[in-house]
């Protein structure tokens, strides 16, 4: 099949996972891939540090999006990728996963008539509480091909009636994404050491989402049960600026006092801790996954899960509270022989083969209409 053309294919992200999922696939892709950021996740903490470590080209960045509400973020993002799509149509829009980036990609696509590629399509809470629910729908409704990361997200579109040539199961991106950026392991003996921290003998813990951090009580759960967990072994917390802000508003940087506060990690740092801790404590998605390519068990808490492929044997899903220490606990006692059984285990996310599999849709994609869209 003959290669794609220069920056033909647009890749639309905003945030930290999009980035480190899309990195495998950008590389495949070589001159083919054009990266748009929106800036969603707007400050050199949270998104330009991560371009650097994963080697991502520069970017065309949209601006006057990071830090405003969520209709704002959208539709300053859907005018200027429109604007951009119409001076320069690619071939194919690529988006990833359920953030407002995503979904102004797919509507700037749609609204150009550009053939779409959802990558981490049929993810499905239930949850209409949360953005992303209706993110992740809509963008399902808009996509021409639908790369489900498992047949249990195959089968959530088909039960909405998606039609199934719309539909391959791809695997998913972060088994690679994992596999390709965690260190060595001198350099994360190395790492560790520069922590003062031993090989199984911490917890690492996240958090990050509204439904967490923009409820006082809520957030208050949470650090009460991790500083009564650093009692007995330590619990490292990465800090989103954004929830060290709302720690601060409420009045709970006294419950930080146990914990060992870091900055937020570049992903490799991350991935380096995530694989020797004795426990991961988190709201995060990407970290439902991950977990179960580094074999280690987690702790999500959250009120609902679009990812329960990594429930039972990898995470346990609990509400803010003392059910979150009881599971931690649980967690810990698992000891060295259930963090090797996890180890053994599979990932329920596919092989490592994602990137290369979506490489393969979109040559199909931008080949079955010659001529209908005018590359870059």
């Amino acid at each position: 099949m003959p290669a794609l053309p220069p920056r033909s294919i647009a890749l639309v992200l905003g945030t930290r996972p999009e980035l480190v999922k899309l990195t495998e696939l950008i590389r495949l892709l070589g001159p083919a891939a054009h990266v748009v950021h929106t800036g969603q996740h707007y400050d050199e903490e949270l998104s330009g540090r991560f371009l650097t470590d994963l080697g991502i080209p520069e970017p065309t960045h949209l601006t006057g999006i990071g830090g405003r509400p969520r209709a704002v973020q959208i539709s300053a993002a859907l005018a200027q990728l429109d604007a951009l799509f119409l001076a320069r149509p690619p071939l194919a829009v690529v988006v990833q996963g359920d953030t407002n980036a995503a979904l102004a990609g797919a509507l700037a696509a749609n609204a150009r008539s550009i053939p779409l590629v959802h990558v981490e399509a049929g993810l499905r809470s239930h949850d209409r509480n949360m953005p992303e629910e209706h993110n992740r729908v809509l963008i399902d409704r808009l996509a021409d091909v639908l790369c489900a990361a498992t047949p249990q997200n195959r089968d959530n579109l088909l039960a909405e009636g998606v039609d199934p040539e719309r539909v391959e199961v791809t695997g998913n991106t972060v088994v690679e994404a994992v596999r390709g950026q965690l260190p060595e392991a001198g350099e994360r003996t190395a790492y560790l050491e520069r922590l003062g921290l031993a090989e199984d003998g911490f917890v690492l813990a996240t958090v990050h989402r509204p439904e967490n951090t923009d409820d006082p009580a809520a957030l208050r759960a949470i650090l009460t049960e991790l500083a009564a967990l650093a009692a007995d072994v330590p619990v490292v917390l990465p800090l989103h600026p954004r929830t060290r802000a709302r720690v601060e508003a409420a009045g709970l940087a006294g419950l930080l006092a146990p914990l060992r506060v870091t900055r937020s990690l570049g992903y490799r740092e991350f991935l380096a801790l995530a694989r020797h801790a004795a426990l991961l404590v988190s709201d995060s998605g990407g970290v439902q996954e991950e977990v179960t390519v580094l074999g280690r068990p987690l702790v999500v808490v959250r009120n609902s899960t679009e990812r329960p492929e990594a429930m039972g044997d990898f995470a346990t899903l609990v509400s803010p509270g003392p059910a979150l220490g009881r599971a931690a606990r649980a967690g810990l006692a698992l000891g060295t022989a259930g963090r090797t059984r996890l180890a053994a285990l599979p990932s329920p996310f596919g092989d490592g083969g994602a990137s290369r599999r979506i490489v393969g849709l979109l040559e199909a994609v931008t080949t079955a209409a010659p001529g209908l869209h005018a590359a870059a």
